[in-house]
């Protein structure tokens, strides 16, 4: 049967997974009802699998000949959002949110499972369903390397939800996907003291308004504007009261790029800025950065079985084509220098962004992604 024929089969499957995932978001490492969840549709299937720890699962499904193992991977994590979608199927957990697609990606590789078991006799080889946590900087493709996920495999796929590319489409390409990606913690130290007496004291909140004005100018003024580079402060706290001057700020921060020598430059220049406004201002700091995703090499081999994959279940010639690199990271990354792996962009025709409260995408995109993570399996398997 038809791999385009059963996904559209199973639509309405893969719709109400999604929104019963949608409604029981879980942060990273802590997707122990998402885990036990999924464990229910795999035990259906009759698949063998085994639990991650803390969470996520791997389920394996043998062919009915001998052949290769190819691996799909999809993310389960929640982020740290409260829900403004307005949606009947809104999230029941108070500040925590499916705001990246992470409930898409779980529903649609359970989809592809269902697809692939009814075709099993068909297939010349395995195929693994990795249900991986903590993609949102919790390290979770690292915890499924150490506890072998990617043993054995001769390729790799995933793919993400893109809210602002037209519905059903299939983005791919060859080389870099994503960027690489660092955060950073500023902590400020200042004196506090009255609020009517500031010349008693050093302010903070002043200073890390000045460091978060500055660190603007990395990109700006110390990169070439042919290198794609991105710095974000995205959380600033300071203060207790409003009548105290703020004696310690908090910034937090990331930074993306695609060059290591551009990384390293932007890595140190957050640090020196940070320290020498913070010293204008007569006030100290103490910076934290870490390293939390690679850039996403895509294997040519594997970028193009995707791609062939691709052009069998769009619904248009058009709507396969080669996508422009992408300043978001993604830690499928981490997988890239051990396997065979290639990871594209599904299109879900929304209006809001990836991480806002009012992310929302369109489920037809759904029956698209099911067949296309099935049928880059059996590409993969007939490669």
């Amino acid at each position: 049967m038809d791999i385009k024929t059963i996904a559209h089969e199973i639509q309405s499957e893969t719709i109400a997974l999604r929104r019963e995932l949608h409604r029981h978001p879980e942060p990273s490492l802590e997707e122990h009802w998402t885990t036990e969840r999924l464990i229910k549709e795999i035990e259906a299937l009759g698949l063998p699998y085994r639990k991650l720890s803390p969470t996520g699962l791997i389920a394996e499904l043998q062919g009915g000949k001998p052949g290769r193992t190819v691996g799909l991977r999809a993310d389960i994590d929640a982020l740290s959002i409260t829900e403004n979608t307005g949606l009947p199927f809104s999230s029941e957990v108070p500040g925590v949110m499916h705001a990246c697609g992470h409930d898409t990606h779980a529903a649609m590789l359970v989809g592809a499972a269902k697809v692939l078991c009814r075709v099993r006799g068909e297939l010349c080889g395995s195929v693994r369903f990795i249900f991986q946590p903590a993609e949102e900087g919790g390290g979770g493709a690292e915890k499924v390397i150490d506890q072998g996920g990617l043993e054995g495999l001769d390729y790799l796929f995933g793919q993400h939800i893109y809210s602002q590319q037209r519905s059903g489409t299939i983005g791919w390409t060859k080389g870099a996907g994503t960027a690489a990606a660092g955060t950073f913690i500023i902590k400020v130290i200042g004196d506090a003291c009255h609020g009517a007496l500031p010349e008693t004291g050093v302010d903070a909140t002043v200073a890390a308004a000045a460091i978060v004005m500055a660190l603007q100018t990395i990109v700006s003024r110390e990169l070439s504007a042919l290198d794609p580079a991105v710095v974000t402060v995205g959380k600033l706290c300071s203060g207790t009261r409003k009548n105290i001057v703020s004696g310690y700020a908090e910034i937090e921060g990331t930074m993306r790029s695609f060059d290591p020598k551009v990384h390293a430059h932007i890595r140190d220049s957050i640090e020196r800025i940070a320290r020498q406004t913070a010293a204008a201002y007569r006030c100290e700091i103490d910076f934290h950065y870490h390293d939390s995703a690679k850039v996403l090499l895509n294997n040519p081999e594997a970028a193009e079985i995707a791609c062939r994959a691709a052009q069998k279940v769009a619904a248009a010639p058009d709507d396969v084509f080669v996508m422009e690199k992408q300043l978001v990271s993604e830690d499928f990354a981490d997988y890239t220098p051990y396997v065979k792996a290639a990871f594209v962009l599904l299109g879900g025709g929304g209006e809001y962004p990836p991480h806002s409260d009012q992310f929302a995408v369109d489920e037809a995109s759904f029956e698209t992604g099911v067949a296309f993570l099935a049928q880059a399996a059996v590409e993969a398997l007939n490669a």
